[in-house]
């Protein structure tokens, strides 16, 4: 494998990352709705809904001070030095780009990620996360749970 194959795989994965990323972020908002709706409980699970508001955390902050996404920089440094063009894409990675970028003026975005984070504030709200209930006497020694 060449230099150059082995930066556009790197890309190509890096892409995916992304695009996982996307949809942890759009789809775990539908989840924690559609979960608590339905009942199930592990969708208000602390470290899910502690990562889910993380992540469109960062996506905001990215937006409002005008930091580019560090995965989008690292897949266009890769690319770069794989010396790739955007007329040799892949089927998978011409669909991937296409769901994940968009052109539109900055502020479109910035209003949008800002938009979404605010629903998900309010799911953590409405639909507040579980925190673990400890027994009052657990723990202690010489006394049973």
């Amino acid at each position: 494998m060449s230099e150059s194959q082995i930066y556009q795989l790197l890309a190509n994965v890096v892409l995916v990352l992304h695009l996982g990323v996307v949809l942890f972020v759009i789809g775990g908002l539908l989840v924690v709705i559609v979960g608590n709706l339905c009942g199930w409980r592990w969708v208000n699970r602390l470290w899910f809904r502690v990562a889910h508001l993380a992540a469109i955390g960062i996506v905001v902050a990215e937006s409002w001070f005008g930091i580019m996404c560090p995965l989008t920089a690292l897949e266009s440094w890769l690319l770069s030095k794989a010396g790739a063009s955007p007329s040799n894409q892949g089927f998978v990675q011409y669909w991937v780009e296409y769901f994940l970028y968009y052109e539109a003026p900055i502020w479109v975005f910035t209003l949008a990620y800002t938009a979404f984070g605010i629903v998900v504030a309010a799911a953590w709200w409405y639909f507040p996360p579980e925190r673990k209930k400890r027994k009052p006497n657990a723990g202690k020694l010489g006394e049973s749970p």
